[in-house]
């Protein structure tokens, strides 16, 4: 069973672009819109009026002013009048529901080549105002003033972790290292600095604890950013590389209340993973990377656990053995995650596909594994509420 042998079609992903994630004073939301959907359009070898359809990922939840983008993509050539362009938002998970919203379409029929844009400019706003956002995302707390967003929601799951398994700082200090080491192989990434695993796993003035147990360095920067791609049924000749297949992909929402959910156990994660793998009918073992949502180190040593790499309690095995290193059976977040490369969050799920991409194709530079062939990427809104997974493959 697959995505292909299930709806007698391929899913392709033909051209991307990627812009640098971080501060980025010099760049408007337009701007970052405009630069990778020319990028995607160009590395497809299409013309723009070959896009049946448009959909653009961005949470902002007041962030910025505008709050109406989806039309900013037909800034790139007027070959895009009046072709239909809707803004998708699902949370931190806002770019994979823009991509599966663009995969349906296909599925269905109404289009044959779509582009997809995952964008957000957070920095120009103030902390108060990112956190109110960003708390926007939660149940429990929408409304309430905040200035460190999900960072004390997160740490609620690493307390509820630690007191059903035991202290997780070294572990949790351990995954941050991982990713800001693999970071440092990426140009697109928000911070470029190999702190290592004492600075990581320590307490200090340059690593403050901002919601225990979590330090600076287990928390995500804020950040702008966008990514793009071209997803198509119908590949042409031009494509500057071989493109990429689809081979499974899966969606599954928790219930929002914070006590209808077990913090520690990312139910729905599961779930979602689950129906990627079976609809591409594959297992773990047939991976070769995984790019995963670690907005925060704690989800990402959950995802150690809710995707089966370990058992539960025992993610950090994955890393004690070597596992989830780049030079381990399964490598995690080569890209050096959203925890380096950063999380400008409309932008993060687009990013997180174009990155799996890019190594599928052995086009990666610095980040690039020797000849993966299947990926899988995971990108969650909230506490493990909104979840997407896709299986990609190389041609």
């Amino acid at each position: 069973m697959s995505l292909r042998s299930q709806f007698d079609t391929d899913v392709l992903l033909t051209g991307w672009g990627h812009s640098k994630f971080g501060k980025l004073t010099g760049e408007s939301l337009e701007s970052l819109i405009v630069q990778v959907a020319t990028e995607a359009i160009d590395g497809a070898g299409i013309d723009a009026g070959q896009i049946d359809e448009v959909y653009v990922g961005q949470f902002n939840s007041g962030m910025m002013p505008l709050a109406f983008p989806s039309s900013l993509a037909l800034q790139v050539s007027d070959q895009l009048a009046n072709v239909p362009a809707t803004r998708v938002e699902n949370a931190c998970a806002s770019g994979s529901a823009a991509f599966q919203q663009g995969v349906k379409s296909l599925l269905a029929g109404t289009a044959k080549t779509v582009l997809v844009i995952g964008a957000e400019k957070m920095t120009d706003a103030g902390a108060d105002v990112v956190g109110a956002a960003l708390m926007g995302a939660d149940y429990d707390n929408a409304g309430t003033p905040s200035t460190t967003g999900f960072t004390g929601l997160f740490a609620e799951v690493a307390k509820a972790y630690e007191k059903r398994y035991g202290p997780v700082g070294d572990t949790l200090g351990t995954i941050a290292a991982k990713n800001h080491h693999n970071g440092m192989a990426n140009p697109y990434a928000h911070l470029h600095k190999d702190f290592g695993e004492e600075f990581c796993r320590t307490v200090s003035d340059k690593n403050p604890m901002v919601a225990a147990p979590l330090r600076r360095t287990d928390c995500s920067p804020v950040s702008d950013g966008a990514a793009a791609l071209i997803i198509t049924t119908r590949p042409g000749s031009g494509a500057h590389t071989a493109p990429v297949r689809l081979a499974g992909f899966g969606q599954a929402n928790d219930f929002m209340p914070a006590v209808r959910r077990d913090p520690t156990e990312f139910a729905a994660v599961r779930v979602s993973w689950q129906r990627a793998l079976a609809m591409a009918g594959v297992a773990l073992e047939d991976l070769d990377f995984l790019e995963v949502h670690d907005c925060f180190t704690i989800a990402e040593l959950l995802m150690y656990e809710a995707l089966g790499i370990t058992g539960d309690g025992q993610g950090a095995r994955a890393l004690e053995e070597g596992w989830v290193f780049k030079d381990g059976k399964l490598p995690v977040n080569v890209s050096g995650g959203l925890k380096s490369k950063g999380h400008p969050v409309g932008a993060t799920g687009v990013s997180q596909h174009v990155i799996a991409a890019m190594q599928l194709t052995g086009t990666a530079g610095d980040m690039q594994l020797a000849g993966p062939r299947r990926a899988a990427v995971q990108n969650m809104g909230g506490v493990g509420i909104a979840n997407y997974v896709s299986v990609l493959e190389a041609v």
